[in-house]
């Protein structure tokens, strides 16, 4: 008794000449691939797609900023249009059959209208050892929206304020100005991590110094931080309840209030110590400073630190160049004085050259007084 071992295609009832461990399967009705579902090549070919395609896909971006929602949230592309953003979209989209071997595929986008981009994606591969192509056109609709960001930026939307004020003083141009450069720049590191809630949403300049508004609390606490650590002084916060959020959880504003010392580097003081008057070179911390008279360092005591009890003389942008009549000797010097034009013995600081044809000196309630070359960075 002799068994046929030949097998037969399950749809058609045609003989499979070949070996059936070698044959490629179809899922079944079920999902599954089993063995038991072997075709011959025509009923295979003719339930085969190469590409599993979506009708349509539509692709959400930012009117304002060009952010591409992805998932559940958005991200910022550096594209100039949307034609790679839309590829991208139809390649995350597309499912190749698995019985397909060496696939490659290409795509020539069709820019329909400026919201509309029709994809012709044609791709090849080998099934069974045979050839195969397939083409599929995908429409991909760029749907324009607000993102979260510009939302809350289009609305004001703040966290935190930062008040920058000084003590006994308005903020100088130049701290007011490298505040805001300090705002921006935090925001600008924070936005290189990938924090899209980053931004500075208002700078309001006051009478008596200025207003910071940002999109963050921690935004608003990095800030402060560095304008301390640049300008010395302090700052402190407060909370102010604003609203609840849908889920009833109470949001709170918080307020940094920076205040910086007395005195700001490039200011003369008169400490009144019976030593002359002092040019500010730093208030982080203690103020420190150099000695008009003599050029020697000088420190304000821990007790007094960034404010020590000193009279305010004027800044050493008001200092003007006038003629070295000669040096006296070892501690004096003869200056013309600016205003009188008549020669004048003055102190002679350690950094004051002999050589040099003129000096700038400072004019004040407290005499004159030769002060040092500003530096290149000044």
């Amino acid at each position: 008794m002799t068994t046929d071992a030949r097998q037969f295609c399950p749809n058609c009832g045609e003989s499979l000449d070949s070996d059936p461990a070698e044959r490629p399967s179809l899922p079944d009705a079920t999902g599954k691939r089993g063995r038991e579902q072997k075709l011959c090549d025509a009923c295979y070919f003719d339930r085969f797609d190469l590409v599993d395609a979506p009708d349509r896909i539509e692709v959400r971006v930012c009117s304002r900023c060009g952010a591409v929602h992805r998932g559940n949230r958005w991200v910022d592309v550096d594209a100039r249009d949307y034609t790679d953003v839309a590829i991208e979209a139809v390649s995350e989209s597309l499912g190749v059959h698995l019985d397909a071997r060496e696939v490659s595929w290409q795509v020539d986008p069709e820019q329909v209208d400026r919201n509309t981009i029709r994809m012709h994606c044609l791709f090849s591969g080998v099934v069974r050892g045979t050839f195969v192509e397939e083409e599929v056109v995908v429409p991909v609709k760029i749907s324009r929206e607000t993102c979260t960001r510009c939302g809350r930026i289009a609305g004001d939307y703040y966290a935190s304020t930062v008040q920058v004020r000084a003590v006994d003083r308005t903020p100088t141009a130049e701290e007011i100005e490298r505040a805001e450069e300090i705002a921006h720049d935090v925001v600008a590191e924070m936005e290189a991590t990938g924090d899209r809630n980053a931004f500075v949403t208002e700078v309001g300049e006051t009478d008596d110094g200025v207003n910071l508004k940002v999109s963050t609390t921690n935004i608003g606490k990095k800030i402060a931080a560095k304008l301390v650590e640049e300008f010395g002084g302090g700052y402190s916060d407060s909370e102010t309840l604003v609203t609840e959020d849908e889920d009833g959880e109470e949001v709170y504003r918080v307020t940094y209030a920076v205040r910086l010392p007395p005195y700001s580097p490039g200011e003369v003081i008169d400490p009144e110590d019976g030593d002359g008057p002092v040019l500010v070179r730093s208030v982080r911390g203690n103020l420190k400073g150099t000695r008009l008279t003599t050029g020697e360092d000088y420190e304000a005591t821990f007790e007094e630190g960034d404010a020590p009890d000193a009279r305010r003389l004027g800044h050493r942008d008001d200092a003007e160049a006038t003629t070295l009549v000669a040096v006296e000797d070892e501690r004096a010097v003869q200056v013309l004085d600016p205003e009188t034009y008549r020669s004048k013995t003055v102190a002679r600081p350690d950094y004051l050259d002999p050589d040099a044809e003129t000096v700038p000196v400072f004019k004040s309630r407290a005499g004159l007084h030769v002060v040092p070359e500003r530096d290149d960075g000044e």
